[in-house]
């Protein structure tokens, strides 16, 4: 799956290494997700890892049941609310590890990921989530996103998503997510922007812990359930207003949500929508890009696709 190098200055992980949990959702996949669970398998980490692979919709494989000495894997189906978030909380739940971690069936995670954030979590005992950036594969070119900082605080997350933070690096201590953080929600418009709903309330709380290496490789194009679906986030962001009402205190958070439900609107063809949603946009803060490309879709310059395919081609989103 690759390597990438190891930092100089990382934390050195403290033996014995602690029990960590990975809740791998997946939904008729079946090549992508056990591509995702060799990357899983093949960490160098030295402690037990136990795989939850949560059917989504469809029947469990027991096929990929595993057990060994340090490896588990149990496929479960999704006893909740169906879904990524209800995915996602069947496998917090159906785990009993000291740490829970996700993973998208599309994606991969490198040899060192999980090694890396134990140590960093030892080395911060008071820290409770933590991620890493990411390397974009989009149609074979690849992009790395680093966040060019150590933690993410709740400020951070108002002003952007933090795209680089992406859910597949997610590390959390179960404990918090059973009590302090909460589960995932399972009410945002079709699991959409569950994972920044969770970083915002975990940050809110505490600092997001960051390892700035490209530790989980993400693929992008076609195989995202979410690949233009414009309607679902539209409601996803509308959701995140409403539930998290900060968001709108950060002129440049506020522009760049109003943004991208301009770009949402021009997409379906909504005009007068995405005109109305552009000039909120603009008028928060003159620089918010997604205003002027969803001016552009609307007024039939250029076509949301053609934005969408080129963006992702650097590893970038609207």
């Amino acid at each position: 799956m690759g390597r990438e190098p190891q930092s100089l200055d990382a934390p050195t992980l403290v033996l014995p290494a602690p029990h960590v949990g990975v809740v791998l959702a997946t939904h008729r996949r079946p090549q992508l997700m056990r591509r995702a669970l060799e990357s899983i398998l093949e960490q160098d980490y030295p402690g037990a890892i136990t795989v939850l692979v949560v059917h989504d919709k469809c029947d469990p494989d027991e096929s990929l049941a595993l057990e060994g000495d340090r490896r588990q894997v149990m496929p479960v189906a999704n006893s909740r609310t169906p879904g990524l978030a209800g995915a996602r909380n069947t496998g917090i739940l159906g785990l009993a590890t000291d740490f829970v971690a996700f993973c998208d069936d599309d994606d991969t995670w490198f040899p060192e990921k999980l090694t890396r954030q134990i140590a960093a979590l030892q080395d911060n005992p008071e820290a409770e989530f933590c991620s890493t950036a990411m390397s974009v594969d989009y149609s074979g070119t690849a992009s790395v996103r680093l966040a060019g900082k150590a933690e993410v605080t709740y400020e951070d997350l108002l002003r952007s998503r933090m795209a680089m933070v992406h859910s597949s690096s997610f590390v959390i201590r179960r404990d918090a997510l059973l009590s302090t953080i909460g589960l995932v929600d399972e009410e945002i418009p079709n699991s959409m922007c569950e994972d920044w709903d969770l970083l915002l309330r975990a940050a809110r709380r505490k600092p997001i812990l960051h390892v700035d290496s490209p530790l989980v490789r993400v693929f992008w194009g076609g195989s995202s359930y979410f690949y233009e679906q414009w309607e679902v986030k539209n409601r996803a962001h509308l959701w995140m207003l409403e539930h998290h009402p900060d968001i709108l205190s950060s002129p440049v958070g506020k522009s760049r949500v109003f943004g991208q439900l301009a770009f949402g609107h021009a997409a379906l063809g909504n005009r007068r929508e995405a005109f109305r949603w552009a000039g909120r946009s603009l008028r928060a803060n003159w620089r918010e890009p997604r205003a002027v490309l969803a001016l552009g879709v609307a007024g039939g310059v250029v076509s949301d696709r053609r934005i969408v395919d080129r963006l992702q081609r650097h590893g970038h989103g609207i």
